[in-house]
């Protein structure tokens, strides 16, 4: 399959002025759905992948091939635009190689690598970060390793909330130095952080973790954030919905007095049946 229309489609629209906030995906059909409500990017979390694969939490057990071959499955479904999560690139910089390799053969427009201590060492009580020249170095693997280079390199970094602002933008202007196309802002910001962190970088921004208060997109695009995740409640949501759904015929209810349950139509939409039955005419006979 050929990926370069989406990821330049998602390098246009971080080159834009506005704010936009991403549609939370795990699987092809979460993924069809955002795209049919007009989300115009997807974003795979790699806490939502260790949810969806694994079930497990968000602890670095998920390996990359599990979450490239989901990415996989994802982008094939349709043609959403789709970040992602990488975490720390599954190692040191070599392994930032191989996982920019495996994650540009799955598809995906936009891809994140962190500068946070992971998984989580012996002993350790919080969240921890790499050094300065270990972190660069991951970023300059990862756009070496690119071959595509309309796929965007994001680096990530936790630092303003962690090891303080000062910090964070030294990180963040280094990263911006060895040649990011963007910076990804992980935990809470207040305005002035936000505020001091807009005037040292000339790169697209995107923040997660974003506080309430902050969530007003006129602001954030003044600040030149151009995409803010706003959680990934459809996932949450979806559990809830299993288990009553579940919880209701195992006690007895009837299935047709069933609430919340996708119509005939949905499903047929969401699962692509129409094409399916044009395929089986044409080639089937």
């Amino acid at each position: 399959m050929h990926w370069t229309d989406r990821r330049e489609r998602y390098r246009a629209l971080i080159a834009g002025k506005g704010c936009i906030h991403p549609g939370s995906v795990h699987d092809t059909i979460s993924a069809r759905i955002a795209e049919e409500l007009g989300f115009e990017i997807g974003m795979f979390a790699g806490s939502i992948a260790s949810f969806a694969v694994l079930g497990a939490p968000d602890l670095i057990v998920l390996t990359l091939t599990e979450f490239a071959e989901q990415a996989y499955r994802i982008n094939r479904a349709g043609k959403l635009p789709l970040m992602v999560d990488a975490d720390h690139g599954y190692g040191n910089a070599l392994n930032v190689m191989r996982t920019v390799q495996e994650l540009e053969t799955a598809g995906v427009a936009a891809l994140m690598v962190e500068d946070t201590l992971l998984p989580r060492a012996y002993g350790e009580k919080k969240p921890s970060l790499i050094s300065l020249d270990e972190g660069v170095g991951k970023m300059r693997a990862a756009l070496a390793a690119r071959e595509d280079k309309s796929m965007v390199i994001i680096g990530r970094t936790s630092a303003p909330s962690i090891s303080g602002l000062v910090d964070g933008i030294t990180r963040l202007k280094a990263y911006q130095d060895a040649g990011v196309d963007a910076l990804f802002i992980a935990g809470g910001l207040t305005r002035h952080d936000l505020d001091s962190i807009a005037e040292e970088i000339r790169i697209p921004l995107m923040l997660g973790g974003v506080p309430a208060d902050l969530l007003d997109k006129p602001y954030l695009a003044s600040r030149g954030v151009r995409v803010a995740l706003q959680g990934h409640q459809p996932f949450s949501a979806s559990v809830q919905a299993i288990y009553n759904t579940m919880k209701a015929l195992r006690e007895g209810t009837n299935p047709s007095q069933l609430h919340g349950i996708a119509s005939a139509d949905m499903m047929a939409r969401v699962t692509r049946a129409g094409d399916y039955k044009t395929w089986t005419q044409k080639f089937l006979g």
